[in-house]
């Protein structure tokens, strides 16, 4: 099976309090691990700066990725500007062949 995977660092902005911040990624959490295509989605907590998370996400495609950033769960932590992406990074198994970049 081909999987996509990414990570991706994401930061509080304060535009909600922390505490409605990590409430609404927890959602998001459990509702994209029923979507289609979804094979794990993980969120992780800074330890030393609760500001900061990291996701690290498995996907059967590209497309089940995309599809994913369309559904309302998904929108409604997008427009709440409660984080904001830091970095991403799309991942492979070690040794597998670069892809041409887009």
């Amino acid at each position: 099976m081909t999987e996509f995977c990414i990570s991706a660092r994401i930061e509080a902005t304060g535009a909600l309090p922390l505490s409605d911040t990590e409430a609404l990624l927890a959602g998001l959490v459990r509702d994209t691990a029923g979507e289609p295509g979804c094979l794990s989605f993980e969120i992780r907590q800074d330890l030393d700066d609760p500001t900061q998370f990291v996701l690290w996400e498995r996907w059967t495609s590209p497309e089940a990725l995309e599809a994913h950033h369309a559904y309302p769960h998904t929108r409604k932590v997008i427009e709440t500007g409660a984080t904001r992406v830091v970095s991403f990074r799309k991942l492979a198994p070690i040794g597998a062949p670069a892809r041409s970049p887009a």
